[in-house]
């Protein structure tokens, strides 16, 4: 979910930051594109310190269930950042993007731990490090789903490229494609959450 967010910012600069009386395609500004990447892993910080206070309070399995739908629900309200204006879209996208980062912050720490607490004492090592593998793997994934998207969009919305044709090398429908990468990080995160909830709580906590 957070690991798709260098593709995104490309798209958005050339969809709202371009400029044809310089003949720039697009690029957003430093401090925009800083603000994008960055306020995610703001939310990831303070998500970390909240939800682990909270399981410890409350459980881990009530807490977890509330960690995914986080997750989920800021994802998709990430695609769907609302306004017709750069300052509108980006604002809302950092809003989200923000509680995105505090879902997913609450998310790995529990993680670890309910993953610690299952396992036994020869396999718990391997199991914790296997939890935070699982970072590369999304690295890469979000990485295929940017590029099959953006590939997707370019094959059936061709367009000249900007030096011949400025004001039709980027096509209106290209706003759907970053939507669509934002929001396809809630799928595999909503299709845990039955078995999330039948997951009892650790007997460690429970104790």
């Amino acid at each position: 979910m957070i690991c798709c967010i260098t593709a995104v910012t490309k798209l958005i600069g050339r969809l709202y930051y371009f400029d044809l009386v310089k003949g720039a395609t697009g690029k957003l500004p430093t401090n925009i594109n800083n603000a994008i990447t960055g306020v995610a892993l703001c939310g990831t910080l303070a998500g970390k310190l909240f939800f682990g206070w909270l399981g410890d309070k409350l459980g881990r399995k009530k807490v977890y269930g509330i960690t995914l739908v986080t997750m989920v629900g800021c994802a998709l309200a990430s695609g769907l950042s609302f306004g017709s204006t750069a300052t509108s879209v980006v604002g809302s996208l950092c809003f989200f993007r923000f509680w995105l980062g505090f879902g997913i912050g609450g998310d790995y720490p529990l993680s670890a731990v309910i993953m610690s607490e299952y396992a036994n004492q020869k396999t718990r090592g391997a199991f914790i490090a296997a939890v935070f593998a699982m970072q590369g793997v999304g690295i890469m994934f979000a990485g295929a789903v940017s590029t099959i998207v953006s590939m997707s969009f370019l094959s059936a919305f061709p367009a000249p490229p900007f030096s011949k044709a400025n004001v039709i090398s980027t096509q209106p429908e290209t706003d759907f494609a970053w939507r669509i990468v934002l929001m396809f990080g809630a799928i595999p995160a909503a299709l845990t959450y039955y078995w999330r909830m039948k997951m009892p709580e650790t007997a460690r906590h429970s104790a």
